[in-house]
């Protein structure tokens, strides 16, 4: 099976700190039987790392914790996942829970307080409404 992932899932320092989160031996599993294709939403769109800490707000726009305005960069990086997506026919994406991107049950809540809530990340909304299937780190894809 072939299936995009968040790069910081395989160890890629690219998360807005610099750092990475991963891999876990769950995904160290899925790598050895599967095509594991990193991607990086926030860098598709553009943005540096690191980078100020950005969450989504209740009107879905992103915006970083200096208030700044992130969306068009974040919808970027979207198309270009699920272009990518679209392109290598991939089983699915693999995402990082809580992130404004790629979160695809809760986000951080948008008061940068730690806080979160239900909801998607750009990346993970578009690929939804897309058809495209999504798993996270806390539910990966189960053997066929």
């Amino acid at each position: 099976m072939t299936y995009l992932i968040s790069a910081c899932l395989l160890g890629t320092p690219c998360r807005y700190d610099g750092k990475s989160k991963g891999p876990s031996p769950a995904i160290r599993e899925l790598l050895s039987e599967n095509v594991l294709i990193p991607v990086c939403p926030e860098i598709f769109g553009g943005l540096p790392t690191p980078r100020r800490p950005a969450e989504r707000q209740s009107d879905g726009c992103v915006r970083n914790a200096d208030g700044e305005d992130l969306s068009a960069a974040y919808r970027r990086g979207a198309e270009e996942v699920l272009r990518l997506a679209r392109l290598l026919h991939a089983d699915g994406v693999i995402l990082k829970e809580k992130s404004p991107s790629c979160g695809t049950e809760e986000i951080h809540d948008g008061s940068f307080s730690g806080g979160l809530r239900p909801g998607m990340g750009v990346t993970a909304e578009l690929l939804a409404s897309a058809g495209i299937p999504l798993y996270s780190e806390n539910r990966l894809p189960v053997k066929k």
